[in-house]
């Protein structure tokens, strides 16, 4: 196997990876991705006591103390693009140049709030703020501002297009003033254009909401049962290469399943279990079943006894949040993407799991979700309180046999590649130290 991953394909490939991974934008929205666990986790853990707590009897759903409860999981998940602009607004103005990227970073999050929001006034005369698209859905549009809005400050800048200021004004001040007409030429044209889009679509359409109707026009006619395998699996080749194609699904497809979700909710109701529909949509989730996306639960396991140094080391920190459906310790630390050796396996045991699952469905061991359960949860927790069925909680636990299945050679090669580099690293530094010792000795005794 060292034979087919040391090929001259597979090392094109590893190149190919590398230059992409060299990418300015790409490696923005990378570091503003991970800069994002810290709302992401905290509005998980808010959203998972949202979950429990009607179903221990110590609040009900919508009261006081859950509109309480919840409102953290508002101001993290639920504004999740904005956060994400605004470290991407910051990490690429920094990455191409530019020479305030915290007034990049500013700018971009004015012009995506502009187009991303809708304002209006209620009955009451309060002023409301629709903030839809500035949850994942808005996510696509977040990474063209960015793009735009620091290319077009890269442009002023190299062509001197600003409003000049004395040299004797602060330097916070002189960046203001220079940012005014950057912003502006970015704006105004992207601001014109979301009028435009409405004025046409008589307001049934912006910017963000129109982006998210074309799209998900030719992913519609992929929401079949083989279309999911070609989406799946694509979604799992992006985050090879940086991209997060699970949050780029989750905004498609989240419509489509809490259709799914509400329709077997009545369904239930009306007719119980028997009643309820499998919908295609569903096998999204089992991209995700162990360990987070890639299923990488089962590398954790196996790299507890690696012989690498640094893939046990990894594994113990990711062990316990890949339990939780969060994977990117092991994402990053492996790593795995940029990686053809991983990628390779990440990818597959997404559709291994995801042909499992199908064949699960098919059978009747499970059953489709009729409760909604949008929040990290252990491994098989979200099932259980999704399906109220031991089955459906334990089948992410099987699937660790599969996908383990798939990872293990994978694994075992990039191991002992690891270990390779480790010893022969290990072995050039103690040349050196002997090396060392050999001429300090040999001077003490010249010193006699």
């Amino acid at each position: 196997m060292d034979g087919i991953f040391n090929s001259p394909v597979m090392i094109k490939l590893q190149e190919f990876g590398q230059k992409l991974g060299s990418n300015k934008f790409l490696s923005a929205l990378q570091g503003a991705m991970m800069s994002c666990m810290a709302p992401i986790m905290v509005g998980a853990i808010f959203s998972i006591i949202c979950a429990i707590g009607p179903m221990v009897g110590l609040f009900e759903n919508g009261d006081a103390t859950y509109n309480i409860l919840y409102a953290p999981y508002h101001f993290t998940m639920d504004l999740l693009s904005l956060w994400i602009v605004v470290i991407m607004g910051y990490q690429y103005g920094k990455a191409i140049g530019l020479k305030s990227p915290v007034m990049s970073a500013v700018q971009t999050t004015i012009v995506f709030t502009l187009i991303a929001c809708t304002w209006g006034v209620n009955e009451a005369g309060a002023s409301v703020i629709d903030v839809t698209y500035l949850g994942s859905s808005g996510m696509f549009i977040g990474f063209l501002c960015v793009f735009v809005v620091c290319q077009i400050e890269k442009f002023c800048i190299a062509h001197n297009i600003r409003v000049k200021m004395p040299d004797v004004c602060p330097p916070s001040l002189v960046n203001g003033f220079t940012a005014i007409l950057p912003l502006a030429f970015a704006l105004i044209p992207m601001y014109a254009l979301q009028i435009i889009i409405q004025t046409a679509t008589g307001g049934a359409f912006g910017i963000c909401s129109g982006f998210m109707a074309i799209l998900a026009a030719p992913l519609n006619a992929l929401t079949s049962v083989p279309g999911m395998f070609v989406i799946c699996g694509f979604a799992g080749l992006l985050w090879c290469f940086g991209i997060h194609g699970t949050m780029i699904l989750m905004s498609v497809l989240m419509p489509l399943m809490m259709q799914a979700l509400s329709a077997n909710a009545a369904a239930y109701a009306q007719g119980g279990i028997e009643a309820l529909t499998f919908y295609p949509v569903s096998l999204f989730g089992a991209m995700a079943l162990c360990g987070g996306t890639g299923n990488t639960l089962p590398l954790a396991i196996f790299g507890l006894k690696a012989k690498s140094e640094q893939i046990r080391a990894v594994s113990k920190i990711a062990l316990v949040p890949g339990w939780f459906g969060i994977n990117e310790p092991m994402t990053f630390g492996m790593p795995i993407m940029y990686n053809p050796i991983l990628c390779i396996p990440y990818v597959l045991a997404i559709l291994v799991v995801m042909l499992c699952t199908l064949i699960g469905y098919q059978t009747g061991w499970l059953i489709p979700a009729f409760v909604p359960i949008m929040t990290l949860m252990p491994m098989g927790f979200a099932q259980f309180f999704g399906t109220l069925r031991w089955q459906n909680a334990i089948w992410d636990y099987l699937m660790l046999i599969p996908a383990g299945i798939v990872w293990y050679p994978f694994f075992k090669v990039y191991d002992n590649q690891l270990y390779k580099k480790e010893q022969e690293t290990k072995a050039a530094e103690n040349g050196k130290m002997l090396v060392f010792h050999y001429y300090s000795d040999k001077k003490d005794t010249d010193w006699y």
